[in-house]
């Protein structure tokens, strides 16, 4: 795993909108909230830009990735928002050189992609808010967003849950949005998830459809590798009666037969309380029958 590069004042963080679109005034409080943390925000050139859903044709939208991939200036890259799209131009993104200048890339839900791919070239990246959320984002998440950019990072003690199975576990975390995850199986971004701590959350899909992607990683041997779960929030999924049991009912009865701890309800994911997860770097979880910690080494 490459080292992780920490910001200093006066930094520059490139600003891009790889998947859905954004407006100016959408995203003015937090890039004002990244100026009053003492770095310069650079707009990438077609961030509030506009085609269907999207905030540019494929090609616009992997242009401004790819310049904040090469610049040297740039020590930091957040996405405005996700949505869909990144899997429209991920394939076609070089990241010669990033390899030898890499930095840290912020954003969640579609941005999985880029967690995806920045896991197979060993490079860290942060799980959190993106910048159209911050507005809604609870004053001590941003200040665990500023205190990661600076290589601080937060230990979080988390509530117990009846679902919870006790045990430590220490690895990377890996994951993000499963929907996405699954979208990536089997191809050259797919994750490796040996000894790895997994991280899910979804939003607004059918509990059976949830269930179904469970049992892909199951058959598909992910399971007997990880050595820890973290199951974050399952934001408007809508439970199905006809199954018999809840989506985390569901997510317990297919790892039950495995040993490795599995914290439910981890405040991450479509919400605003969605507490940042450094992935890729060494971390600990801890589930006990009074709560879980979970933090970075």
């Amino acid at each position: 795993m490459k080292k992780m590069n920490f910001l200093r004042k006066n930094d520059k963080i490139g600003i891009i909108s790889p998947a859905g679109r954004v407006t100016e005034e959408g995203t003015s409080f937090a890039i004002n909230t990244l100026k009053s943390w003492g770095f310069e925000p650079v707009i990438g050139e077609n961030c509030f830009g506009s085609y269907g859903c999207f905030s540019g044709k494929p090609e616009r939208r992997k242009n401004d990735l790819q310049a904040m991939l090469d610049s040297d200036d740039i020590k930091a890259i957040f996405c405005t928002r996700g949505g869909y799209g990144l899997a429209q131009i991920i394939n076609d993104l070089s990241f010669e050189k990033f390899k030898k200048n890499p930095k840290m890339i912020i954003g969640y839900s579609d941005v999985t992609v880029l967690h995806n791919a920045m896991a197979n070239l060993q490079v860290p990246s942060v799980h959190a808010p993106m910048l159209r959320g911050f507005s809604t984002t609870p004053a001590n998440i941003l200040n665990h967003i500023k205190n990661i950019l600076v290589g601080k990072f937060p230990t979080y003690r988390i509530d117990s849950h009846p679902l919870n199975r006790c045990g430590e576990a220490k690895g990377e975390i890996v994951g993000g949005n499963l929907s996405v995850l699954f979208g990536l199986r089997g191809t050259r971004f797919d994750l490796n998830f040996k000894n790895k701590i997994l991280f899910i959350e979804d939003i607004a899909e059918k509990a059976h459809q949830i269930d179904r992607i469970l049992w892909n990683l199951k058959i598909g041997g992910v399971f007997e590798q990880i050595s820890g779960l973290i199951v974050g929030q399952f934001t408007n999924c809508l439970e199905d009666e006809s199954l018999k049991q809840t989506i985390h009912e569901s997510i317990a009865n297919i790892v039950a037969e495995y040993d490795f701890p599995v914290c439910f309800n981890f405040p991450a994911g479509h919400v605003d309380d969605n507490y940042p997860i450094v992935f890729g770097i060494p971390s600990e979880l801890k589930v006990e029958p009074y709560g879980a910690e979970c933090k970075s080494l």
